[in-house]
């Protein structure tokens, strides 16, 4: 931001008319200042302080239900580096002792005198002035001739020279226990690549921009943008909460890309600002289990290097099966199971696991005759694209895509094998309708077993093959009957039926009538 840009003071009183007087006299006063809000509550002025720019704060102390000083103690909270001065009455005069325990920049006495309120406002425009100038300009020095020498240090080379020269770069960032922070783009390979190259840089350069230019307006701290990885350090003044949650939001509603902030704990003194950086840099590494788009200031226990347990060789055969049967419920629960029942399946364990997984899956499927990756369209037989992914969360969303479509893939042969198999058997059964035909001699003919054969029949036709097969005799025999040159004894021969009184009793039974009054009814 240029130097020219106005000090934005935000104006709070629950009396209108003092409220407009204010507003008035701090417009028209001809300082570098800019009304960023009125407010009549404490309320509202925070409300207003999170929504806007705001470095001077004046406000009432006597307001009803939030006074305040307690507005100011909250305004503090999320603003370290905002002025505050309070106006009161005389009465109120005791207020006093607080305002300054809460470091108070002034104290006006109503009715405010105009020349009072300007030199309070001139004093302030040049304190805050004064704190931006050094901020932009301890900035702008590293970013121009000390980035690398920087993260270095960081990184842990602590020659004393490398520290000397440093040193009067950190100690103006460094105050009030400052914290490392590591801002990193999420999925700049998996989603910043369908933007094309030269639109996924000019978003990269807009969002470094913007990371100065919200470090330098809401007084964050020492921000260095631009770095490998699409990453950018901030040193952040007294942790920077809950500016950093504001940050991370801001940049999602404004492009199309994310960042997780990973932060490390205040140092006490600028040289403990590395252990801070060594923090931040573990928080974020936990951005693989916790999520992304957003802060993230605590990292999961390390884990052990323990291989995979026959437990989870049990899930992975469980998992399987679910595939086979198009179980999808029991998918997602061995999924669920492998890579998030601990919650401390770290990134170097979980794409082992999900090779191990394809790999024994394939070799299943190989002895089903079934090809995985030809099913599943895998150009290699790795899934190079799971490698893109940064949380544990997009892994999985993934894989059980991949599992569930892997799996009505299988179904969808798989019935249409039983479809043609049955097509199959009811030609065979057509064929030999004239013979002696059985469940048992027909499973033998396919290599199945009878009970097999007949539960995938049922399955398939919704008719038992006893009775596939008693329907299509009586539909032949129907046909025979309608004959007029062959005899009943003929046709109960020619049927596989001996004995005509047995013929005529299951003709009799599955049709209501006797073979002779079947040809009867029919005129023949």
């Amino acid at each position: 931001m240029n130097e020219a840009m106005p000090i934005r003071v935000l104006l709070v009183d629950d009396e209108a008319v003092d409220l407009e007087w204010l507003r008035r006299r701090v417009a028209g006063s001809g300082l570098p200042v800019q009304v960023a809000g009125t407010a009549s509550s404490g309320f509202a002025a925070l409300d207003l302080l999170q929504r806007e720019q705001v470095d001077v704060i004046l406000t009432d102390i006597r307001m009803p239900i939030m006074s305040g000083i307690e507005f100011a103690r909250r305004a503090k909270e999320a603003r370290p580096h905002v002025k505050i001065v309070f106006i009161s009455g005389h009465e109120d005069f005791h207020y006093a002792k607080e305002a300054l325990r809460l470091s108070a920049s002034g104290y006006l006495l109503k009715p405010v005198d105009d020349e009072e309120l300007l030199a309070m406002l001139g004093t302030l425009c040049r304190d805050v002035e004064q704190e931006k100038r050094a901020s932009r300009s301890v900035s702008e020095a590293l970013s121009l001739a000390a980035r690398e020498l920087l993260l270095r240090w960081l990184g842990g080379d602590r020659s004393p020279l490398l520290e000397e020269h440093l040193q009067p770069y950190l100690l103006p960032a460094a105050e009030h226990g400052a914290s490392c922070a590591l801002i990193e783009i999420d999925d700049l390979e998996w989603k910043a690549a369908a933007l094309g190259e030269a639109e996924r840089d000019r978003h990269i350069a807009a969002m470094g921009a913007f990371l100065h230019d919200f470090a330098e307006r809401r007084q964050l701290g020492l921000m260095l943008a631009g770095l490998p990885g699409a990453r950018a350090v901030l040193i952040a003044r007294a942790g920077a909460d809950p500016r950093l949650e504001e940050l991370v939001a801001e940049l999602a509603r404004r492009f199309p890309l994310t960042v997780t902030i990973g932060v490390g704990r205040p140092a006490a003194r600028w040289q403990e600002l590395p252990e801070s950086y060594r923090e931040a840099q573990a928080a974020l590494s936990a951005k693989w289990l916790l999520g992304k788009n957003r802060v993230l200031r605590e990292s999961p226990e390390p884990l052990g290097d323990e291989g995979p347990s026959a437990a989870q060789e049990a899930v992975v055969d469980r998992m399987l099966a679910a595939i086979l049967q198009y179980d999808l419920v029991e998918i997602d629960d061995c999924l669920l199971e492998l890579f998030g029942g601990s919650g401390r399946l770290r990134r170097s364990e979980a794409y082992p696991l999900v090779l191990r997984l394809t790999s024994k899956l394939h070799a299943d499927l190989q002895a089903m005759d079934e090809n995985l990756y030809e099913l599943l369209k895998w150009d290699t037989h790795e899934p190079g694209v799971m490698f893109q992914f940064e949380t544990m969360n997009d892994l999985l969303s993934w894989l059980r895509k991949r599992l569930f479509e892997l799996s009505e893939l299988l179904l969808i042969k798989s019935r249409r094998h039983s479809r043609k198999l049955i097509d199959e058997i009811k030609a065979y059964v057509e064929e030999r309708l004239e013979q002696k035909v059985t469940l048992k001699e027909t499973a033998a003919r396919f290599s199945f077993t009878p009970n097999y054969l007949g539960h995938l029949f049922k399955e398939e036709t919704g008719q038992h093959f006893s009775d596939y097969l008693l329907e299509r005799k009586l539909k032949l025999t129907c046909a025979l009957l309608e004959e007029p040159t062959l005899k009943i004894y003929e046709i109960a021969d020619r049927m596989g039926y001996k004995n005509i009184v047995y013929f005529n009793r299951q003709f009799k039974q599955a049709t209501g009538m006797s073979p002779g009054e079947y040809r009867k009814k029919a005129g023949i």
